[in-house]
């Protein structure tokens, strides 16, 4: 058995909201790692998200909270909170109270998405959120149609341990049980680097028979290929290139309380003449967005199991990935963000 409350003290990056969802001078309340949050977009068009209770009296600040010129104003006396969290003003005071300030989380806007950082030893972010659609070549060079807002699905009530989605990454299996593969995708590489996880899977009999090049390296073409990659326990992004074109797929888990979470998960699809109109886009993002389902009706009946019976060639991935999460739960030490273990290959 774990312990209770660890879910929500896990270091890392983690999706609150799909930009989308906060408009120019919006106020929304937020609730995730166990604590109430208020999110604004200030006048300056930057997305902040503070603690929700005022200092003063405990009003809510995302119920009738407004953006002023200055931050963030309570509804139920004025006080202005700046982006700081610093109190600013008081409107029947001269002068702010300097010893009250809002808890501030650091957040950052991209991916059409947005993330707020967390670490239970208070430390500033050590690694990066990543450009999902620069990230690999493959999506570097093409255009994508965005994600808001038929490109996004939310679960927000999702009864799973957090580290059941992240197995995903290594459970090549379920692909023929779930997502109903004709064979199980072939391990291509794999590497950790600090927070960052990699694996690079390949479909089908051609990789199956043909996974290296006359040098005797892995292959770098990336047809029928998926790349997983996860920036810590909070981040993923799965780049996949079928027939039809590259669609990058981020599947976020971000805890809320103990044994609950919220899933964000947002698909882009490359962009190509016409596919709008004769309706392309639409059926492509159709078949990604159906894929998930089936995983989230396993996830929500799953429980974790500490101590796993794993077939023979399983037991190696899945010991190494479990010593790679643990680094993000408290009294763990961060891997170095750089020189990692060298890629693994693998075949079936």
């Amino acid at each position: 058995m774990r312990s209770r409350g660890l879910d929500l003290e896990m270091t890392g990056w983690y999706q609150v909201a799909w930009s989308g969802e906060i408009g120019p001078e919006q106020v929304v309340p937020l609730r995730y790692l166990g604590r109430d949050l208020v999110a604004y977009r200030g006048k300056d068009g930057v997305v902040r998200v503070h603690d929700r209770y005022c200092r003063h009296l405990g009003a809510s600040l995302a119920h009738g909270g407004c953006v002023v010129d200055d931050g963030l104003r309570c509804p139920f006396h004025g006080w202005v909170w700046g982006p700081d969290g610093r109190n600013v003003s008081i409107p029947y005071q001269g002068r702010p109270n300097k010893a009250g300030r809002l808890h501030t989380w650091t957040t950052v806007e991209r991916n059409e998405s947005i993330y707020i950082w967390f670490d239970p030893a208070g430390r500033e972010p050590y690694w990066d959120v990543p450009d999902m659609l620069a990230h690999t070549p493959q999506a570097a060079s093409r255009q994508f149609h965005p994600a808001w807002p038929d490109g996004r699905a939310f679960y927000p009530d999702l009864h799973t341990h957090p580290r059941i989605v992240i197995e995903n990454a290594v459970d090549l299996h379920h692909f023929r049980f779930i997502h109903h593969t004709a064979m199980t995708p072939i391990l291509l590489e794999q590497r950790t680097e600090g927070p960052l996880w990699w694996t690079r899977a390949g479909f089908g009999r051609g990789w199956a028979k043909h996974p290296y090049d006359a040098d005797g390296e892995v292959r770098s073409d990336t047809m029928s290929t998926i790349e997983i990659f996860w920036t810590g326990l909070g981040v993923s992004m799965n780049v996949e290139h079928t027939a039809a074109g590259v669609r990058v797929v981020s599947i976020n888990v971000t805890p809320v309380e103990d044994e609950r979470c919220a899933l964000f998960a947002t698909y882009w699809i490359d962009r190509n003449p016409g596919d709008l109109e004769d309706g392309t886009y639409q059926r492509r993002l159709a078949e990604a967005k159906a894929l998930l389902p089936g995983d989230i009706d396993i996830w929500k009946h799953q429980i974790y199991v500490e101590s796993p019976v794993l077939a023979t060639e399983e037991g190696a991935l899945f010991r190494r990935l479990r010593r790679w999460t643990a680094q993000f739960y408290p009294g763990h030490t961060p891997e170095p963000a750089a020189g990692g273990p060298s890629p693994t290959t693998a075949s079936a």
